[in-house]
């Protein structure tokens, strides 16, 4: 049976099963943890509680905006990431399944377009998928979500990804909007709807 960690008085209390957590008059902003969760959620945003306990689910405005230069570093990580794996699988063609020699000189200089291309895939994937972040934006504790603060779905995370060549195109202006804004929204994130938030502080 699944079992509840709960934060009651700013202290986690538990487990409690299902039935224990009715008994306890549970709100939904309560927040609660399961074993198999890597962080507190508030009760009406897991939808198995929902259901059980009768919440709705409530939009919660985001609280803790992701800074520029926290957000740089996510991008140089992702870029590293995307590079490496770019450039192992060409080491591994060049020397096992290509002789072409010309060939074998412009896989490495194709990085230049690929790389960032490939990047940009694989970020608005992970941006719309459960973890709502690419890997470097989850080693910095960032997520990305709509300004309501839901999930992106997948089709407003091509959008945000695709408005950031027009923040590139700018020369880096539409990056520097995010400066001169309260909620840190560069050009894209305008564009988009969206929001690069922290995780958030109990």
């Amino acid at each position: 049976m699944k079992t509840y960690l709960v934060v009651v008085e700013g202290k986690p209390q538990g487990p409690f099963s299902i039935e224990e957590l009715k008994q306890l008059n549970i709100r939904p902003g309560t927040f609660v943890k399961s074993p198999d969760m890597d962080d507190y959620k508030e009760a009406h945003e897991l939808a198995e509680l929902r259901d059980l306990l009768g919440f709705k689910k409530e939009l919660v405005q985001p609280q803790y905006y992701a800074t520029l230069d926290v957000r740089l570093l996510a991008w140089v990580i992702d870029y590293l990431l995307v590079w490496a794996i770019y450039a192992s699988l060409s080491l591994v063609l060049i020397y096992f399944f290509i002789d072409d020699r010309k060939l074998r000189i412009i896989i490495p200089f194709a990085s230049i377009v690929l790389v960032p291309v490939f990047r940009s895939m694989y970020v608005t994937v992970m941006e719309a998928s459960a973890q709502q972040a690419s890997l470097g934006k989850r080693l910095l504790g960032l997520k990305v979500c709509a300004v309501s603060g839901e999930r992106l779905s997948f089709s407003k995370s091509v959008l945000r990804n695709l408005c950031k060549w027009l923040s590139a195109l700018t020369f880096g202006i539409g990056y520097l909007m995010g400066f001169l804004d309260r909620k840190q929204q560069c050009l894209h994130d305008k564009l988009a709807g969206t929001l690069v938030v922290k995780d958030r502080l109990l």
